[in-house]
């Protein structure tokens, strides 16, 4: 197939190109032009930022795409300026959130709405815009809004969970590796009870491929999650046995934990999501969870996050509330 990936150039979008060069598809990755990785497989480059992609429309519909992949849509205006110009006739696969579920919002507010795990039909949200008002930069980010935008093209829609992996931009293993570096031997920690389903990137870059080259996916929605999930507390020894790190993780009040430790504190409600329609209608699988984060952990083990770590003051006063 001929296939235009929007974004494609950093962590999943990157994962999701090289999946399909290597699965022998054409590939033509449409992007700003600002990250261009030297070691991406050998593609085609189109350089626009999302708003700019009317004044290359013409370079994109002559690429004569059999399949498009929208790795970036993040709000309804992102989803429109895409959809304005690909042409009609391509497979479409644009990626979504598991934040768009109603458990989502529940374990923002500290409630408790559903039952777990979620699947496809499942309740979603019923307030949009989860992080308007927060400074983030995100104020219109609503994935539901680009998921009816899309649906409505007949695109298959790929929910994911938190990914991890190599080249990760949300350094997600960075609260308990960032401690490793650093040498630290005991880490405040919560109950650590809460259950949120988590991906590989490569295991979620094939399930992409797998939806866009199914037959049986357009106007589908699909949950690519892991098929097991460990809580925050066993997710946090995987990643210090992945790091053959001896750190131990001493129990504080969660009133003391250090804010990047905050979701090892005590919840109600928790995000687990069921990829049943996944593995049946796609195929698609999910490999052993230990050899995955073993490489994710190599890799940002290998390449640590620029900029200062903002230290352990935190960390020592937890830590002291207990030893008092």
């Amino acid at each position: 197939m001929r296939v235009a990936v929007l974004g494609g150039t950093r962590f999943i979008g990157r994962a999701i190109v090289e999946d399909l060069v290597e699965a022998g598809h054409d590939v033509m990755v449409v992007h700003r032009g600002t990250t261009e990785p030297a070691d991406l497989p050998e593609v085609i480059h189109l350089h626009a930022a999302r708003a700019e992609l009317p004044s290359v429309a013409g370079e994109l519909r002559g690429f004569r795409p059999e399949g498009v992949i929208d790795t970036i849509a993040m709000t309804a205006a992102d989803a429109r300026a895409a959809l304005d110009v690909l042409p009609v006739g391509p497979r479409l696969v644009v990626l979504s959130s598991m934040d768009v579920y109603r458990a989502y919002a529940a374990l923002l507010d500290g409630t408790v709405s559903d039952p777990v795990p979620a699947d496809e039909t499942s309740p979603v949200r019923e307030q949009r815009h989860p992080f308007r008002g927060q400074g983030s930069g995100m104020d219109d980010y609503e994935k539901l809004d680009v998921e009816e935008l899309y649906l409505e093209r007949a695109a298959a829609v790929c929910r994911l969970p938190m990914v991890y992996g190599e080249h990760d931009g949300q350094r997600r293993e960075e609260f308990v590796l960032r401690r490793v570096r650093a040498g630290r031997v005991q880490i405040p920690f919560g109950p650590g009870g809460l259950l949120t389903t988590r991906a590989y990137v490569g295991d979620v870059a094939a399930g992409v491929r797998l939806a866009l080259e199914s037959d049986h996916s357009p106007g589908e929605v699909f949950n690519l999650g892991e098929r097991r999930t460990a809580t925050v507390e066993l997710w946090a020894r995987m990643i210090l046995h992945a790091a053959r790190a001896e750190a131990e993780l001493v129990r504080v009040p969660d009133e003391a934990l250090p804010d990047d430790l905050g979701l090892s504190g005590d919840v109600k409600q928790h995000l687990l999501c069921d990829s049943a329609k996944a593995r049946t209608v796609l195929g698609w699988e999910d490999r052993d969870p230990m050899d995955a984060l073993r490489r994710s952990v190599a890799w940002h083990l290998a390449h640590p996050p620029a900029g200062d770590d903002p230290g352990f003051d935190a960390d020592e006063a937890a830590l002291a509330q207990v030893e008092g």
